[in-house]
């Protein structure tokens, strides 16, 4: 197959035209995200009026909108930072108010305290006309559950902080499920009954299983239970439910050998695993390893999900439904046509597409994404993906994207910066090396302390394999990637240096004691079970000499591949300082390295300007280096 035109990069790296709709519960409504003065809004249509009839009910200026949530009868929440600092507020509008910028009501700030964070919010089922959200409003460094009647804003103290709120639900009786961490870090979910005012523990996990703690952790609609994921005795990591009376277990819609499908623990704007309706009922499950498996649970769901997968050969994404449960509107990840979004009617059986994202790309156009299993030197499987540009011939050059976390995966789907630079005639190559989640808990746990050590020897085999199998060049082979996979980057040039002819670092790490130094007191608990297990202690005197030896500053000297530094001067996780450290270590040396700071970004790039220019230096960049496509443009 002959591989399209250079296609512009603001083209490919480009806000959806339309994105993430919903169906309203009273069923009447459909609401979406578009742009609106460059950034993505909420519209809302009737659900029998054609889209191009929505109006414009947010009026975002200066950050796209990335979550909302119908709050019967009228009202829409949603949820934004300010440039990317991570400290999210909860919003308020009402749909009854006029077009965005034409009259309308501003919308209304429900948690109004300057430089608080909501760290999670929750519309449960049981509590009408509530939202209840985990914020630090009072104290920076303490958690506090809070309830907000979202008509007139007061709020209401539940349960106060101090490091112990983490992950809390609360029922329609008003019982509350928290998850903490023991001495021993190991996680504990507590349970405060209705009308008492002591936490007993009902569970407790191993905090090795779970780096980032249990997820989900969802109550039950009647408050009884929870459903929440384990592996207990298996690999796998399963749903189990938990009576919170008993502590009596069992397993729930489980699947053989795939685990849980977690990855919206670490990207909320991706579905929940589970699959609910808008009374919370668990209708189905979505497990995962190459490619995505949903098990019903509710039995009419079964009927339903086979006539929703009907209308796509890729996974189910996204899920709403109304409270009769007749109208539906679903979205498909696609590893070549994303996000193709439609409304089925159950009643009659009728499907009609709403829209396509992106209607100007064409899937014939687009390089299919390949699962692909990697041997590791120690035998090791490293579950991959691998898209070769239409037309690849024989070893074309190649990039190798490590992901971020470490503690998600790469899942199969359309990745635009993947089809950009497959259309520029690379192979790309997302390897889930050990560390990652999503493949077993033996996978995940065989990263435990091996952070630039076994970590950085999966990317070197995988290249090595991909090299052997013709389809990379060795000597044009470049290296991108972000947080995490920034500090994957990093590595590589300084522990393989001569491996990788260009490489990339967005927002990456570039020394682990001041990284882990500089995050913020309230996060530092929960570090036990991932960056202290995996990396070590900043805290303990003698593990900081082997926590410096396995950062990428220590070993700058050693920096000769061309490398492109790009970061956001509000982020909170991986701050600027780290990619300031590493630039002008190489500065020094003589080194070429790029370094862009952009003014409005955090830890992810979201502003359609900056990631058009990030690309567009990044395309020229590897044409350079590696000889792609972008060089004749």
């Amino acid at each position: 197959m002959t591989r399209p035109g250079l296609l512009p990069v603001e083209d490919v790296i480009a806000q959806p035209e339309r994105a993430r709709a919903t169906i309203s519960p009273d069923g009447t409504r459909i609401a979406f995200l578009a742009p609106w003065k460059h950034r993505l809004n909420v519209w809302v249509v009737g659900v029998d009026e054609p889209l191009d009839a929505a109006r414009c009910v947010t009026a975002a200026e200066t950050r796209s909108i990335g979550v909302y949530h119908w709050a019967p009868p009228r009202l829409l929440l949603y949820t934004q930072d300010t440039g990317g600092d991570e400290n999210a507020h909860v919003f308020r509008v009402d749909l009854d108010d006029g077009w965005a910028g034409e009259g309308a009501a501003e919308a209304v700030d429900l948690t109004p305290f300057p430089g608080a964070r909501v760290f999670g919010h929750d519309l449960p089922p049981g509590r009408p006309g509530t939202l209840v959200v985990s914020m630090n409003h009072r104290r920076p460094d303490e958690i506090d559950l809070c309830e907000i009647d979202i008509a007139t804003g007061e709020i209401t103290v539940l349960l106060g902080g101090g490091g112990d709120v983490g992950g809390v639900q609360v029922g329609p009786a008003g019982g509350v499920v928290g998850l903490t961490q023991n001495d021993d870090a190991d996680w504990e979910i507590h349970h405060r009954a209705p009308g008492t005012t002591e936490f007993r523990v009902v569970a407790t996990f191993a905090g090795a299983d779970h780096p980032v703690g249990p997820h989900p952790l969802q109550l039950t609609p009647d408050g009884t239970a929870v459903w929440v994921g384990r592996h207990g005795d298996t690999d796998r990591l399963r749903l189990v439910r938990i009576d919170l009376a008993t502590g009596e277990e069992t397993e729930v819609g489980g699947h053989p050998s795939h685990d849980l499908d977690t990855r919206s623990q670490v990207f909320p704007q991706l579905p929940s695993p589970l699959i609910t309706d808008v009374a919370g009922e668990l209708l189905g499950v979505r497990y995962a390893r190459e490619r995505q498996v949903v098990v019903p649970v509710a039995p009419h769901f079964a009927e339903v999900l086979e006539r929703l997968e009907a209308l796509s050969d890729g996974d189910l994404g996204p899920v709403s439904v109304d409270a009769s449960g007749r109208r539906w509107v679903v979205a498909f990840t696609h590893d070549r046509d994303p996000g193709a979004t439609w409304c089925y009617d159950h009643a009659t059986g009728e499907a009609r597409l709403l829209f396509r994202p992106f209607p100007q790309r064409d899937p014939e156009a687009a390089a299919p994404m390949t699962p692909v299993t990697i041997t590791a030197r120690d035998g090791l499987a490293l579950p991959s993906y691998l898209t070769l540009p239409l037309d690849a011939g024989d070893a074309p050059p190649m990039v190798l994207m490590p992901h971020g976390g470490p503690w998600t995966r790469d899942p199969w789907g359309y990745d635009p910066v993947v089809q950009l630079f497959a259309n520029r005639g690379y192979a790309v190559l997302q390897v889930n090396f050990r560390g990652s989640t999503g493949f077993g808990r033996a996978h995940m746990q065989a990263g435990i302390g091996e952070l630039a050590r076994r970590m950085h020897d999966d990317l070197v085999d995988a290249v090595e394999w991909a090299v052997t199998q013709g389809h990379a060049d060795p000597q044009r082979v470049a290296i991108l990637g972000g947080s995490y996979g920034g500090y994957a980057t990093l590595v590589g040039v300084t522990r393989t240096p001569h491996l990788f002819a260009a490489a990339v670092d967005y927002v990456g790490i570039s020394n682990l004691v001041t990284f882990m130094q500089a995050l913020p007191e309230f996060l530092r608990p929960g570090l036990r079970t991932n960056w202290y297990a995996y990396a070590g202690d900043p805290g303990d005197p003698a593990q900081v000499p082997d926590l410096l030896d396995r950062s990428p500053l220590t070993h700058a000297d050693r920096i000769v591949t061309p490398l492109l530094v790009f970061q956001g001067a509000n982020d909170v996780r991986v701050p600027q300082s780290e990619s300031d450290a590493i630039v002008a270590s190489l500065r020094d040396r003589g080194v070429e390295v790029g370094y862009r700071v952009y003014a409005d970004e955090g830890h992810l790039f979201a502003q359609p300007e900056n990631l058009v220019d990030m690309f567009t230096t990044v395309d020229r960049f590897f044409a350079e280096h590696l000889g792609g496509a972008a060089r004749l443009a």
